[in-house]
């Protein structure tokens, strides 16, 4: 299995990609159990948080598997291309807080994959790099798009159109890294986090990320139209009804809708 769903605790699920022989290189067949992966999390309403992780050391993920790629028509590449978007759509659709752990190469589709969640842990052997214009191509699954979105036009920039690999260090000092940690500890400590996470409020997590998402690229009053809407799916929900009496009871909360499944 190259794609595995699995529950490390109750309200998180961890995504782990294992293909060991070709360093999580993305096959069509490799990216389709991703989308899977992500429309099985879509619908899932005891999960919290999701991790999206590897199985191996040497590499989180090398990006697109060019030796599937040598000699296909282009007929075939639009096909695969579908595939391609259909997945990493599902992904950066899924409703609550996604947590990228990189150890090593997150190169091309692996750095875009990264970049479609929430927050990157990365440990410090992690290499980030968007190498498409050296191969007649251009990032093609969002890269072009959510890497600026983080750190600004020109150092996103200096990174497409050059193609070159930057170390951890660097690549939280350019700030698409929010949480740089020893090698081989990116996986338990983004599991930490994500268990962090996932004791607030289901309904307010998935709020507070929706009005993040859709008012980044939008003009001040839009945004703060959306933020409303968002407060008031958590405001008006069991969830704040449950949060404030933990508060005064000074007790951990017991959110309703974890409450309705005996979880």
């Amino acid at each position: 299995m190259t794609v595995k769903v699995e529950r490390p605790s109750a309200h998180v699920a961890e995504v782990i990609m294992n293909r060991p022989e070709a360093l999580n290189a993305l096959s069509t067949d490799q990216v389709r159990r991703l989308g899977e992966a992500s429309h099985q999390l879509a619908t899932d309403d005891q999960v919290s948080v999701v991790v999206i992780s590897s199985a191996l050391e040497r590499a989180f993920c090398v990006g697109a598997d060019l030796k599937e790629r040598r000699g296909v028509s282009n007929d075939d590449l639009r096909r695969q291309r579908q595939v391609f978007q259909e997945a990493f759509g599902a992904l950066r659709a899924l409703p609550m807080p996604m947590i990228a752990a990189v150890e090593g190469f997150a190169l091309g589709g692996g750095f875009e994959l990264a970049l479609s969640c929430d927050l990157i842990i990365a440990s410090a052997t992690a290499s980030f790099g968007l190498p498409e214009v050296g191969l007649g191509l251009i990032p093609g699954e969002g890269g072009t798009q959510l890497l600026p979105r983080r750190i600004g036009l020109n150092k996103s920039a200096d990174l497409l159109l050059t193609g070159r690999r930057l170390g951890a260090e660097e690549a939280l000092g350019m700030g698409f890294v929010d949480r740089l940690v020893p090698a081989g500890v990116a996986r338990s400590t983004a599991l930490e986090l994500a268990q962090e996470i996932a004791a607030n409020s289901p309904t307010s997590l998935r709020a507070a990320k929706r009005a993040l998402r859709q008012g980044i690229d939008v003009d001040l009053i839009t945004g703060l139209e959306i933020e409303n809407q968002a407060w008031e799916e958590a405001a008006f929900s069991a969830d704040r009804l449950e949060g404030v009496e933990a508060f005064n009871m000074r007790r951990a909360p017991r959110w309703p809708s974890w409450q309705e499944t005996g979880r």
